[in-house]
Parts: C-alpha cells; sequence; structure tokens
C-alpha cells in the first residue's frame, strides 16, 4: 500500500536524503493530474505557501523544542512536514539545526522544497510515514535525535486541493489518498465495503451517533448509482442525518469524512506506532512534541507519553531496578489547547490539543 521509504541515496547529514522519484523535479510527484507539477508549482508559489499554511502553535512548538534543539549540531524530525511551515521556522531561529522532513504526500514534498531551497542540506527530506521513524535516521546516517514534532491529522494543503476529494465543501472525486501512490481510496470504501464495515469505520474512526443510519443510506444510495463525488457522498449524508442534528454540532459530514480518511490513510494504525518509535528515537535531553486535533489522536498520543513516564516495577516490587524506571518526563499539563488570540488569526487551529514529553533515561 505505499508504506516503504522512498529513498534512492542516503548518506550522511552533510547531504540530502532523496525519494526514488526526486518530488523536485518528477513530473509524477503531484497528486491529481500526472505531469502537473509545474502548474501547482506555478500557481502556488513560495509566498503563497507560507500565507497559505499558517503553522499551529508555533511560538508554543518552538518554546518546548527549544532546549534539545538548540543544542550544537542537533538534529530534530518533523514527522508531518506538509508545506513546511514548521520546518522553516526552526531552521530559521535555530542555525545549527538540521530538520528531516518526513511526509507521504509527494505534493508536500514538491512544495516544501521550493521552499526549503535556500537551507540547503540542512534540510533532509524523506518520503515515507511518520512510524517509518528508524528508516528515516538510518538513511541520514543518524541513530538518534535531539526532537520530534507531530502535526497530525490532514493538512491545509490537503484540504484545500479540491481534487484530493478531503473537503465536504468541494464537489470533488472521492479520493482522500495523502499518498496518490496507494491503493485505496475512499470511493472504493465507500462502494465496496460491506454495511457492517462502514457502519464501524463511521462509527469508530468518525465518533458519529448516527453511523447506523449513514452506512445503511450509502448501501441503498449505491445499488442504483456507484458514488464518485464527495458531493453525491455529501447528499446520502444529509439524508441520513435528521434534520434537527443538522441544525447543530456543524456540518453532517464531517465525522463521515474524518472517518474516511483515516481508514483510506491507515492513520491511527501509523500514529499507535510512530508515537513510542518517536520516544525511542529521542537522545538524553531530547524532547517530543505532538498535536492532534481530535480524541482519538489525543488518546494515542497521551497513552504512550503516560506508559513511557510511568515506572515499570512490578506491584509491590520492593526496589525500583534500573530498567523499570520511566524514560520519559511529561512536560505539559494536560492537552494544551491554542490561545483565543491563535484561533481567531487560524481557525484551524481550534480543535488542536498539544502534549509533550522529554527523554530522561535512554534504555539500553
Amino acid at each position: 500500500m505505499g508504506r516503504s521509504i522512498m529513498i534512492a541515496e542516503s548518506h550522511s547529514l552533510t547531504g540530502v536524503v532523496a525519494p526514488t522519484h526526486d518530488v523536485s523535479t518528477s513530473p509524477n510527484a503531484v497528486s491529481g493530474d500526472p505531469g502537473d507539477r509545474e502548474g501547482l508549482l506555478g500557481q502556488l508559489s513560495q509566498r503563497q505557501a507560507q500565507e497559505r499554511h499558517v503553522p499551529v502553535m508555533l511560538d508554543r512548538c518552538l518554546e518546548l523544542l527549544e532546549p534539545a534543539i538548540s543544542r550544537q549540531d542537533a538534529v530534530v524530525i518533523d514527522g508531518t512536514l506538509g508545506m513546511g511551515g514548521h520546518t522553516e521556522a526552526m531552521l530559521e531561529r535555530f542555525s545549527n539545526l538540521t530538520v528531516i522532513g518526513i511526509d507521504r504526500d509527494a505534493q508536500a514534498h514538491a512544495i516544501a522544497a521550493e521552499r526549503l531551497a535556500r537551507f540547503g542540506n540542512r534540510f533532509v527530506p524523506v518520503h515515507t510515514v511518520y512510524d517509518h521513524i528508524e528508516d528515516a535516521m538510518s538513511a541520514a546516517g543518524v541513530t538518534s535525535v535531539d526532537g520530534v514534532l507531530l502535526d497530525l491529522g490532514v493538512s491545509s494543503m490537503q484540504l484545500d486541493e479540491r481534487s484530493r476529494g478531503f473537503a465536504y465543501s468541494y464537489d470533488a472525486p472521492l479520493d482522500m489518498r495523502m499518498n496518490g501512490d496507494d491503493e485505496l481510496t475512499a470511493r472504493i470504501v465507500v462502494n465496496e465495503y460491506s454495511e457492517n464495515q462502514l457502519r464501524r469505520i463511521i462509527k469508530n474512526w468518525g465518533e458519529e451517533k448516527f453511523a447506523a443510519r449513514i452506512a445503511q443510506h450509502i448501501v441503498e444510495q449505491r445499488k442504483h448509482t456507484p458514488f464518485t463525488t464527495t458531493g453525491e457522498l455529501v447528499a446520502a449524508i444529509q439524508k441520513a442525518v435528521p434534520a434537527a442534528a443538522q441544525r447543530k454540532g456543524g456540518h453532517p459530514a464531517k465525522r463521515t469524512f474524518q472517518a474516511l480518511r483515516i481508514e483510506v490513510n491507515h492513520e491511527l494504525e501509523a500514529l499507535e506506532r510512530a508515537v513510542p518509535a518517536a520516544l525511542d528515537a529521542l537522545r538524553l535531553g531530547g524532547r517530543f512534541v505532538a498535536m492532534s486535533y481530535h480524541s482519538l489522536e489525543d488518546k494515542i498520543v497521551k497513552r504512550a507519553l503516560t506508559e513511557a513516564a510511568t515506572s515499570k516495577a512490578p506491584k509491590g516490587f520492593p526496589v525500583e531496578l534500573d530498567e523499570h524506571q520511566p524514560t520519559i518526563r511529561v512536560i505539559t499539563r494536560g492537552a494544551e489547547p491554542p490561545t483565543e488570540a491563535e484561533i481567531a488569526e487560524n481557525p484551524r487551529a481550534a480543535s488542536a490539543k498539544l502534549r509533550a514529553g522529554e527523554k530522561i533515561k535512554v534504555s539500553s
């Protein structure tokens, strides 16, 4: 399903780790219409990318990471590179820093490569999913890092690119793939999954209380005509959700679209693997920061941090052995929300929840 790391050449941090198809030159790097890379980058200049992508909770992220990534020759992993907003800010502020930028989206790599070109070898792009942190470090020639940043969920670029099918506000092909090379699409899920599968996905991944009604309407409608666009799906959802419920709680399709996106991209499975891998990758004193946008993501991050920050000594054991000691210290009090000022400036930050931890012991 396109999850393997795509690297043509790897060398130490004096060089660049490039995907097998160089996203800065390959015409197939851009999702949507193959060969349209020039059109994409022509329409989306570096300045436009900066305007479109306002990094969420940027100041707080940098404040939490600073004690670790301000060290001499520090290395940080941006596990969700996107259009490069957080990476750009880190590289600008910390002159000795190298960033390994991970993203599964080739279009994001194309935009970030242009935006971050001025930093030369201090930016090391890796085209893969963030649960392949160990592979990315190996390709970059390092065995540990000083920081890891994860800005989870769907990116602003993916939401704004109508052809990607992530947004319920635009009529577009039912796609929702973060990596255009993956086989599974929202169209396949909607048209081929059983009613029970759809109900489970929409209920579990979307936390949608009308999951059964929505799944039933989808299956009934596809008997006559298969779904091909997001607009068709939104119309079916609106028929399924009671009118009274549609007058409150946001758009009736919001939770179903979240569920489909998570299913198509295996987001929660990847996150379950990524957070422990990120914590393991940290050097002593290294820091981990993650921003989640719904409770399912936040629960995974919280559970992994709590587990690493808890002694493994058996209950009633008289002595805490070295191997039982916690490896992480949680450095945020609960899940931190964005400030009201930030939400006013960047409404997409409203649902963000930030958690962070510091490496206090390296496992032997």
